[in-house]
């Protein structure tokens, strides 16, 4: 079953959504500075209604490892890195804490994504390349760039997925989950139709009404 994550929890409302829907991954961003950013006690207020069973996700953009492990590492199952973190920072953030990590890949090219596998994440989340663009694009991937390069049934796709083209996608690459946020929205803010709705798709139907 391809596992689902629902990213830029910002808003108790958001959290009831996905408590209702039931993703397997709930996503927060972590780091300053992005649309989506929740501060520290905004994320500890979020977390504590956030049922147990769905994974929280930190993604943090060129954190400073200590700051990771000081205010979030404890409360979080995954650390998705979307910055230029190297092979040494993940090493060091692994042999620091039990969190599995995932590293973002904005995939221009097949070697984006072969080089992004050297650096020692447990898996990758591959999105697309929008030039001067940190963060989630929003914008669908180059599927023949993934189907060359990406690790089978190991990683994470993202980028201009929604309910029109979420199967197919999942179809011809095979992921072993996605990633959405902006396609589940309305006016920037989480919407709890869309959610059920996408998560009854890639689900095949089964939803909780």
């Amino acid at each position: 079953m391809t596992k689902i994550k629902i990213c830029g929890m910002q808003r108790i409302e958001d959290i009831q959504y996905v408590n209702k829907y039931r993703p397997d991954y709930a996503g927060f961003i972590l780091s300053e500075g992005f649309g989506r950013t929740v501060v520290l006690n905004t994320f500890c207020k979020l977390d504590s209604y956030l049922d147990k069973d769905i994974k929280r996700v930190g993604v943090f953009v060129n954190e400073p490892i200590e700051n990771i492990l000081k205010y979030y590492a404890e409360k979080l199952n995954v650390i998705q890195l979307h910055g230029n973190e190297d092979r040494e920072y993940i090493e060091r953030l692994k042999s620091l804490c039990r969190c599995e990590i995932w590293k973002a890949v904005r995939a221009k090219t097949p070697e984006d994504i072969i080089n992004a596998e050297k650096l020692g994440a447990d898996r990758l989340l591959i999105d697309s390349y929008v030039k001067g663009k940190v963060g989630g694009t929003g914008t669908k991937a180059d599927f023949n760039i993934i189907k060359t390069a990406a690790p089978q049934d190991k990683f994470m796709l993202a980028g201009g997925l929604d309910k029109n083209n979420i199967l197919s996608a999942i179809d011809e690459l095979h992921p072993y989950g996605v990633d959405l946020s902006s396609s589940v929205e309305t006016n920037g803010f989480k919407d709890k139709e869309k959610i059920r709705e996408i998560i009854s798709i890639v689900r095949g139907g089964n939803d909780n009404g």
